[in-house]
């Protein structure tokens, strides 16, 4: 027997739960995904409170266009293949897909010999550009497909699937997603009693696009 073994024969159990204890929150707080302040476009252009997780996957950053004072949670994809444009103060949450391709088909068509066509020459393969407003808020595990424009001011509920454009304040459910009602009503109630709100929240809803 060595010595570990010995002396985890030896200890109370109350020690060894205060060990074990301190020991898996160590292992938590080591491993935990964590939120990373700060993001840079290709373009060079620095947004100081754009927050994403550590563990978002961008594939195709450079066609990927973040705006300033967004959020992306864990877990999260987003995909820049046929360009992805985040709007101001856009929220995103866990375990999201925003996609802007999709090989549906084309991995049919190609077979084996998939991997042998480069993305751009792929027939079968849509490529299509996802154009996301200011102030919108996608639902953890959302997905929002190719060609899709949300417009600002939307909220996409939990576990949508959203496949063609979301107008501007619409509130979206489901798979697929379809307009269950309107950010504006939600919001009137607590702007028309504060004037700061209202004066911040029409900073940004007044702008286009």
């Amino acid at each position: 027997m060595n010595a570990g073994s010995v002396l985890k024969s030896i200890l109370p159990i109350s020690v060894k739960r205060s060990i074990r204890k301190k020991y898996n929150n160590f292992r938590r707080r080591l491993f935990a995904p964590r939120m990373l302040l700060g993001y840079e476009n290709i373009d060079g252009t620095y947004q100081d409170k754009t927050r994403l997780s550590d563990t978002v996957f961008l594939y195709h950053p450079e066609r990927i266009n973040v705006a300033n004072n967004v959020f992306v949670w864990h877990y999260t994809i987003l995909d820049g293949t046929g360009s992805l444009e985040i709007g101001e103060g856009t929220q995103i949450g866990a375990w999201v897909g925003i996609f802007t391709h999709s090989s549906h088909i084309a991995i049919r068509l190609y077979g084996t010999h998939y991997q042998d066509v480069p993305e751009v020459e792929k027939k079968g393969y849509p490529v299509a550009p996802v154009k996301i407003g200011r102030y919108v808020f996608i639902g953890a595990g959302s997905k929002i497909l190719p060609g899709v424009t949300i417009g600002k001011g939307a909220l996409v509920s939990t576990g949508s699937l959203v496949n063609k454009d979301v107008g501007e304040f619409a509130i979206v459910a489901g798979s697929p997603a379809k307009v269950i009602g309107s950010t504006k009503d939600i919001d009137q109630r607590y702007i028309e009693e504060d004037e700061q709100l209202m004066a911040w929240h029409h900073e940004w809803s007044n702008l286009s696009g």
